[in-house]
This record gives structure tokens, C-alpha cells and sequence, in this order.
């Protein structure tokens, strides 16, 4: 049985999501939240919330132990993009670009 913890409209791109994403892939709930809890970026903290949700949500909802749990899915995908404007040289305007993402990271027990 699967677990399941959504994140929506988090205002960080999802390139920079995904790197962080990847390095807890596959690993048990404790070791994720360690690499997390070390890890300098600024997706760290969101992750670690959406986490502790799933865990939750797998303890409560599905009756799972926590203790064998592990990160069978977490994956980032874009949300809509914030568009601004940047004042230039002679009366030009540059867009700028503001990503947002949706995360959703799925638990599962080892057997």
C-alpha cells in the first residue's frame, strides 16, 4: 500500500526541486529526513514538511508502521509560471520569468 503527500503552488522552480528530490529517491523515511535536514538548499525545508505529511498521512489513513517506511516516489512537476516584467534600455521590457512547482512524494512499506 501506498501513501501519498501533494505539494501545489511552492514559488521555487522545478529544475531545482528535482535535484533535491533525487537525492532521497528510494531511501527509508529516516535516512531521507537526515539528508534533508543537511542538505543547503532551498528546496530542503518544503520537502521536509511534505514528508513528515506523507508519513503522517501513511500512519493515520493507512494504518502503516513508520518504521518501515521508505520513499517509493517523489517527483516535482511545473506549476503555472508568475510572469513579470523588467525595465530595460530605451523603453524595452524583458520578461521574468517566476516558476512555481507541484511535489508530490509517495510512501510505501518494505516487506
Amino acid at each position: 500500500m501506498v501513501a501519498k503527500a501533494h505539494l501545489r503552488f511552492v514559488r521555487i522552480s522545478p529544475r531545482k526541486v528535482q535535484i533535491v528530490c533525487d537525492l532521497i529517491r528510494g531511501k527509508d523515511v529516516g535516512t531521507a529526513m537526515a539528508i534533508l535536514m543537511q542538505t543547503p538548499k532551498a528546496a530542503s525545508e518544503p520537502l521536509i514538511k511534505l514528508l513528515k505529511s506523507a508519513v503522517a498521512n501513511a500512519e493515520n489513513n493507512n494504518g502503516m508502521d513508520p518504521s518501515k517506511l521508505y520513499v517509493s516516489e517523489v517527483f516535482a512537476t511545473p506549476g503555472p509560471i508568475l510572469k513579470r516584467m523588467m525595465p530595460r534600455a530605451q523603453g524595452r521590457a524583458y520578461r521574468i520569468n517566476k516558476r512555481t512547482s507541484h511535489v508530490t512524494i509517495a510512501v510505501a512499506e518494505k516487506n
